[in-house]
């Protein structure tokens, strides 16, 4: 390469703003941007003002089209390792070598809402694996939960026209509480399976650092000598899956519409990377009829009890976009990026994704240059015979770009046989060409029964009001009514407990004769590695603090990485017990317990203490103990807890005298250690139901 191109690609790069002076676009320096060229002070602007009108020109273009679904996101980069070689079931590359890590750009999105809309809307959220493997780029587009709405793909944009605002106002922004979407679930029962997940906690997480990801279809593997297992994925968060209440996920929305995009990025930055571990169900091509569901039915999982999830590797998300538009924005997926050892499978929903992605990218993207994009592009080298068209940045050698060629040597040549070429699995597909579902796909009810089943009751309580409150926000009473009547063929018990709620009659029977249940659907089974790691605990502090005791139990909480933050009325410092300053890290009023995961009230001044006179601090503390979150308090701050009538023994509530109570006058260090102890594991359990209400 001569130095001039070598120069000129350089610069085509992102320059580093603090390398030299402002430019245009053509990289004429620039002494003056805030006037464009005018005749006089108050005259005409001239049009010969190329630098006014390039950026002006630029500006008007900036943005493109937002995506339809999945609009608001965030992303990162990261790496994937195998545990040990999966040869036995793919030739997949990146799944080999336990020493190799393959790199990985992840975006986690929602579903309804457009780029503008809240982070804690209840809503499905996506999750997107971009793999850069030595083969070239594979895509596993997936979700938090493991099933989807439709069978079919045709009826995908009926779908999304219900579950987006209606046409007529807008309305509502980045929510399913409105008349079209229930409208649709009423009248299609496929539905009804990702509904529950939906109207389940699940649709809340606390981050996304704590949910869990799925490949929903069934997809195949293939193996060195092209025998095939059909497979699903399964992502697992170490930290455990977490999520938030409604009441809390609403008033995030306010307090900070950014919480689930600014948690993932603080992580990163303050190194404590998010990391899920990769699991797959097997079955074999023989046991593709075993099931009482067709594998093929997006809608249906397989439940852990008849085919475990094997973990086959690692993901550690371990560095933030440098820029949100050029990398989250315009990184493109696409369910039919694969490479040599996944393959598809019948799906109908998975075939017209497979259509849809790419059609797609072409017009957000503005052509089919998008795989030349930074974020895009892969890896493993890119020899095609594709020419042109907008965006095109590679400037290709060569008088040839068709097969067969000889001018050209014949080159790009065809891969060969030991080239690890893409083979696509082979069957057999015969039949007649007809528009009719299988009968394998009308069973409708009995996973959603599962679901419902398998929760815990504080879950099954929150299903309820998630209905209550979503069909509560319905118009039509037709379509609350008919909606509860589908529900009582899931469950009589949750149609009863629903209709209640929303003014429509209860069912006259329903279907109570689901009994199955899988445990590893509840959140209790997920409660991750145990550990309090990344957790945000308020410190509410006031003046006459003491900070003797409480220094080695914030120390030790942050040793075993919590964030603990204190909070007080005022910005700056407050002065302690013994008259030092202790500094404040954040206001009352530009926080709220929705923020935190857990509360902690240190010891203070005899008597009553400051915080009771502080209508943020005594609602903090209220709301922390609504939602179920862990409480610490430390001596006066026991006063502080039974004043606000929140009971000292209540689930998920440590307590341990002050020094003084004890008549020793120094802090113990063992009642210190023994109460940080019982304050972990209060933490880490994340949420304490079955709480007695607060008594005034």
């Amino acid at each position: 390469m001569t130095d001039a191109k070598r120069t000129q690609q350089e610069n085509y790069q992102a320059q580093d703003p603090a390398s030299g002076p402002l430019t245009t676009d053509q990289g004429v320096a620039v002494d003056h941007t805030d006037d464009s060229l005018r005749v006089g002070e108050r005259g005409p602007t001239l049009l010969e003002d190329f630098h006014f009108r390039e950026k002006l020109t630029h500006f008007d273009h900036e943005r493109i089209p937002e995506r339809v679904v999945h609009a608001r996101g965030a992303g990162a980069y990261g790496y994937f390792q195998p545990y040990e070689s999966c040869a036995a079931f793919t030739q997949a590359a990146f799944l080999q070598d336990p020493d190799v890590k393959t790199p990985v750009f992840v975006r986690f999105s929602t579903v309804q809402g457009p780029r503008g809309s809240a982070d804690t809307v209840r809503d499905i959220r996506g999750f997107a694996t971009k793999f850069y493997t030595s083969q070239g780029n594979y895509d596993l587009v997936g979700n938090n939960v493991p099933v989807f709405f439709i069978q079919d793909g045709i009826k995908f944009p009926d779908f999304v026209h219900a579950l987006k605002p209606e046409p007529h106002n807008e309305i509502p922004t980045g929510a399913s509480a409105h008349d079209t979407l229930w409208d649709f679930v009423s009248l299609q029962p496929e539905t009804l399976h990702a509904i529950m997940w939906l109207m389940s906690d699940r649709a809340i997480p606390r981050s996304f650092r704590m949910m869990q990801g799925f490949g929903v279809h069934t997809f195949r593997f293939v193996d060195a000598e092209g025998n095939g297992t059909f497979v699903k994925f399964h992502w697992k968060p170490r930290l455990g899956v977490r999520s938030l209440v409604w009441d809390e996920a609403q008033e995030c929305q306010g307090r900070d519409p950014d919480f689930n995009r600014r948690d993932l990025w603080q992580a990163i930055e303050a190194g404590d990377f998010p990391e899920w571990e990769l699991g797959v169900q097997l079955v074999p091509e023989e046991d593709e009829f075993a099931f009482d569901f067709d594998l093929l039915d997006a809608t249906k999982l397989i439940p852990e009890e008849l085919v475990p999830v094997r973990p086959i590797g690692r993901m550690v998300l371990d560095r933030n976009p440098e820029n949100f538009f050029a990398e989250t924005e315009q990184v493109a997926f696409h369910t039919a990026n694969l490479v040599p050892g996944i393959d598809f499978t019948n799906d109908p929903l998975l075939q017209a994704r497979n259509f849809s992605y790419l059609d797609t990218q072409l017009l957000r993207l503005g052509g089919p240059n998008f795989a030349q994009l930074p974020v895009n592009r892969p890896v493993a080298p890119v020899r095609t015979n594709h020419r042109d068209g907008p965006h095109q940045s590679v400037v290709h050698s060569g008088a040839t770009s068709y097969t067969p060629n000889s001018l050209g040597g014949g080159c790009p040549a065809i891969a060969g046989a030991d080239a690890g070429a893409y083979r696509h699995h082979v069957e057999r597909v015969d039949g007649e060409t007809i528009r009719r579902r299988s009968a394998s796909f009308q069973d409708h009810y009995s996973q959603a029964a599962l679901f419902w089943n398998s929760m815990s009751d504080w879950e099954k309580q929150h299903i309820v009001d998630a209905f209550r409150f979503e069909l509560g926000k319905v118009e039509a009473m037709s379509v609350r009514a008919r909606t509860v009547e589908v529900l009582a063929s899931v469950d009589g018990t949750l149609a009863r407990a629903v209709a209640e709620g929303i003014g429509v009659p209860a069912p006259r029977q329903g279907a109570d004769h689901h009994k199955g249940n899988s445990p590893a659907l509840s959140q209790e089974s997920l409660r991750g590695d145990g550990s309090i790691r990344t957790r945000r605990i308020a410190l509410l502090v006031a003046d006459g603090l003491e900070t003797e005791h409480l220094a080695p139990i914030r120390e030790a909480l942050s040793s075993r990485g919590a964030t603990v933050e204190a909070i007080a009325p005022h910005d700056g410092k407050i002065t302690g017990l013994d008259g030092s300053g202790y500094v404040v890290d954040r206001a009352l009023p530009t926080v709220a317990s929705v923020l935190y995961d857990a509360v902690l009230l240190p010891d203070g001044p005899p008597g009553d203490s400051p915080l009771l006179t502080e209508e943020a601090a005594v609602r903090f503390v209220r709301d922390a103990y609504r939602h179920g979150k862990p409480i610490g308090a430390l001596g006066s701050g026991v006063a502080l807890l039974e004043r606000l009538g929140v009971a000292a023994d209540a689930h998920g509530v440590v307590t341990a005298p002050s020094a003084s109570s004890r008549g020793d006058g120094a802090p113990s260090s063992d009642d210190g250690e023994e109460f940080t102890g019982r304050f972990t594991e209060a933490v880490a359990a994340h949420r304490h139901w079955n709480r007695p209400a607060l008594r005034h």
